[in-house]
């Protein structure tokens, strides 16, 4: 199934048109946020985290910014009643969401927004909050919460508040995506497509990394897109290690030249692919063609690998040796989960499984990278390629249609 992509399994759900799609996928992800508060017997959550705010409702403002900055907050409960701390004039972006939303003005405590006042401000937040609360879940007292700074900790439970771990019913919430949301993730996913081919045109001896870089960050804008989480893409001998983050270097012929997109597009969604090319119209070296076929064998041999009901351990002991030259400098994690941003799980090597490993089981609807980095340690020269996939009941299928270099296998 490694070679199928999405255009074999969604042609049948294919909605009519984006404002429909749009009204499913929010529905669908509000009831797969309240469907967590009642497994956990969770009153509400609180919201922080602008993806997660994103997920639930939709709303999105200044999600960078406002990553940094918690000054708009939301809290969900678990009959679907949501109230809204809105940005300083803001109101406007819960416009045309379809949500029966009140919203309130935020109380910002950070330390640039407060000043000496943090905690009176902090204290006018927590008031504010466990009358809201008290008031939409009388008698409840397990409020989650995804992400909150030391003096709202404390704020909350003086007063009789039990605080649970929000993320950890946010990223099971996110794991299963929906028809709608793959045709969503399938925009982004073009869109990339578009930066990449244009990278590729643009692709030569005396460009920088920096100028090679832009081109996709110009289709992401152009597009509708949003913004992109790391400046991953390297050539020469900062291909190896992987994990150099783009320069004003010059591109020489002959060098390898690799990149992760990381890119957040269109309606939010994440496009996570990695490639590495080669500079100029050359041929690769015999090294350079012994890094990309290993590389790709186990970007491929794991994705025939990848089945829904497989647990993540046995997925890690069954992966593909890495030979041992290459070990040391193996990437993080074998696959991880994919959606608005890199999501849950995280698929440890089993040579990490000790330090970094944890069980579950992949489940037909999950979107998944499946990833790879070959450079020999002390090597001057690396190889980075991910794959972004959805697994269905036959297997694992592929959202993209990127080429990979074939000619070098």
């Amino acid at each position: 199934m490694a070679g199928h992509h999405l255009s074999d399994v969604s042609s049948a759900v294919e909605p009519d048109n984006k404002e429909a799609i749009l009204r499913d996928v929010r529905a669908y992800r509000l009831a797969r946020v309240q469907e967590q508060l009642v497994k956990h017997q969770c009153a509400a959550i609180l919201l922080y985290d602008p993806v997660n705010i994103r997920y639930a409702t939709d709303s999105s403002n200044m999600q960078v910014w406002s990553g940094r900055n918690p000054a708009r907050y939301v809290m969900v409960f678990a009959n679907g009643r949501i109230i809204a701390w809105e940005f300083h004039s803001s109101d406007h972006v819960w416009d045309g969401l379809g949500h029966d939303v009140e919203l309130r003005h935020p109380i910002s405590w950070t330390f640039f927004n407060a000043g000496p006042e943090v905690e009176r401000r902090a204290e006018a937040w927590g008031a504010e909050i466990v009358d809201v609360f008290r008031k939409h879940a009388p008698g409840e007292r397990l409020l989650a919460v995804d992400r909150l700074d030391p003096l709202g900790t404390a704020y909350l439970e003086k007063h009789g508040i039990t605080l649970l771990d929000g993320q950890a019913l946010m990223e099971p919430a996110r794991l299963i995506k929906s028809a709608g949301e793959l045709v969503l993730m399938g925009e982004s996913l073009r869109t990339a497509e578009k930066g990449i081919e244009r990278m590729r045109r643009e692709l030569r001896p005396g460009i920088t990394e920096n100028d090679l870089w832009a081109n996709l960050h110009y289709e992401n804008i152009r597009h509708g897109g949003e913004w992109i989480e790391t400046r991953l893409l390297a050539s020469g001998d900062r291909t190896n290690p992987w994990m150099h983050e783009c320069s004003s270097r010059v591109l020489q012929k002959g060098d390898l030249l690799a990149f992760d997109t990381d890119m957040v597009g269109p309606n939010g969604y994440c496009s996570d692919i990695s490639r590495t090319w080669l500079v100029g119209d050359g041929k690769p070296s015999d090294e350079q063609r012994k890094l990309y076929d290993l590389a790709y064998s186990q970007v491929h041999c794991n994705m025939d690998l990848l089945q829904p009901g497989m647990t993540f351990r046995e997925f890690s002991e069954k992966a593909w040796k890495i030979p041992d030259q290459y070990v040391k400098n193996r990437y993080c994690c074998l696959a991880h989960g994919i959606g608005m941003v890199d999501e849950y799980p995280s698929i440890a090597h089993q040579v990490d499984w000790e330090s970094a490993g944890y069980d579950g089981r992949f489940e037909v609807g999950m979107t998944v990278c499946v990833e790879s980095y070959i450079g020999a340690d002390g090597g001057t020269q690396g190889v980075k390629l991910e794959q972004q996939v959805v697994l269905t009941e036959h297997g694992c299928v592929s959202l993209t249609d990127c080429s990979f270099e074939t000619d070098w296998l």
